[in-house]
């Protein structure tokens, strides 16, 4: 194989991104030979902007079956993701799948063992891990030049959307069609990054508000408070209905501090070096008051972002020679965890031990789902350029 025959199943906003991505070029060793979707609407769009050779589905299920293809996007409404990858891998395809790995873990638990059975590249759509930033805070944490995590603080609440955009589509917003709100459409990149960077928490205490800033069923503003192993500390803190909203992802270390921000330049990355050990100075200092010295720094990274081109060019890659992937396919269970256990401790009004109770968090999610309202109304497509 000289180049990976690709499939994308569901071309709505961030399946025809990647279309576009592919036809244009952007993606070394890899060429668009089929799409899928349930939407008349996006069909005709694939019929308009894609290149007479790549083939039409109307079901993903035909798409995977016609053997046209190598390997598969996944990039539909949530509770698919883990039915349509495992189908895909069944059937020898390598598969690629969008953000979040699913709604549930047990679905996602019963996908990453499927992977494990089949000979196949599994991959995770996690963009961001591609940021410059996010890698060279991951590297400085992981190198402990820095000591141990001391407290993770994470406010992002610049995902602002209007009412208009939960209205898009009947699937959104909602439990039965979405499976959650701001955790499980916009965050699973930050609970990707948290965890990717900070490891994961052994206890997670939440309050997810469901409808307080939108029309809608499902919860769009977070405030989580997490327990790790060692005895650190973190807060996340999110939402979909601030504006201008705040981007600001702190790590404090035994040794210094890391503070990663976005502002309307980009994003920026400054570290607080302290000279000595902060937990050596606090037992030995004879001054109550004095604080170790220390100096702010720029910290320097390679400058490169590539986001889902880079992510795609990877699994590519992988697939046709060996090299390394972004974001392994098993590894989309851990941000879902957190996303399951911030709900699951909202709904019980108390915290959650990790491992999650998963066969309790399913029965709870199935609780919302049975309540679940049907919306209406005609799909809209959005430009997501530069917002994911």
């Amino acid at each position: 194989m000289d180049c990976v025959k690709i499939g994308i199943i569901g071309v709505g906003n961030m399946g025809s991104s990647h279309a576009k991505n592919i036809t244009e070029g952007k993606v070394p060793g890899m060429v668009l030979a089929a799409v899928a979707d349930r939407d008349a609407g996006r069909r005709e769009w694939a019929k308009k902007n894609l290149p007479e050779s790549v083939v039409i589905f109307e079901e993903g299920d035909d798409l995977i079956d016609s053997g046209v293809c190598d390997a598969v996007i996944v990039a539909v409404p949530h509770y698919q993701h883990p039915t349509l990858s495992i189908k895909a891998m069944k059937k020898g395809l390598h598969v690629m799948c969008e953000k979040p790995a699913g709604v549930f873990t047990k679905a996602v638990r019963e996908m990453n063992e499927v992977a494990a059975q089949c000979d196949v590249t599994f991959a995770m759509m996690f963009n961001q891990r591609t940021n410059c930033v996010f890698r060279k805070m991951k590297e400085l944490v992981d190198s402990g030049v820095y000591g141990q995590i001391k407290r993770v603080n994470w406010i992002i609440t610049d995902w602002y959307r209007t009412q208009s955009y939960y209205d898009s589509g009947a699937w959104r917003a909602t439990w039965a069609g979405e499976g959650g709100g701001v955790l499980l459409n916009q965050c699973p990149h930050n609970l990707d990054l948290i965890q990717w960077i900070c490891g994961m928490p052994s206890k997670v205490t939440a309050f997810c508000h469901e409808g307080k800033w939108h029309n809608i069923e499902v919860e769009d503003d977070v405030t989580a408070y997490l327990e790790y192993p060692n005895g650190a500390t973190g807060v996340f803190v999110t939402t979909t209905g601030d504006a201008p909203g705040t981007n600001r992802f702190e790590i404090t270390l035994e040794k210094g501090k890391l503070v990663c921000e976005v502002t309307e330049a980009g994003f920026t990355l400054r570290a607080y070096e302290l000279e000595v050990n902060e937990r050596e100075w606090c037992k030995t200092c004879p001054n109550g008051f004095q604080k170790p010295n220390g100096k702010w720094v720029d910290v320097e990274t390679d400058g490169q972002n590539p986001q889902h081109v880079g992510v795609l060019t990877a699994f590519a890659d992988h697939i046709l020679n060996g090299g390394p992937l972004v974001a392994r396919g098993e590894e989309g269970i851990n941000g879902l965890t957190l996303s399951n256990a911030m709900h699951l401790s909202s709904w019980l009004g108390q915290p959650v031990t990790l491992p999650l109770d998963e066969d309790l968090f399913l029965e709870k999610l199935n609780e919302k789902v049975a309540t679940s309202k049907v919306k209406t109304g005609e799909s809209v497509h959005f430009d997501t350029e530069g917002t994911y």
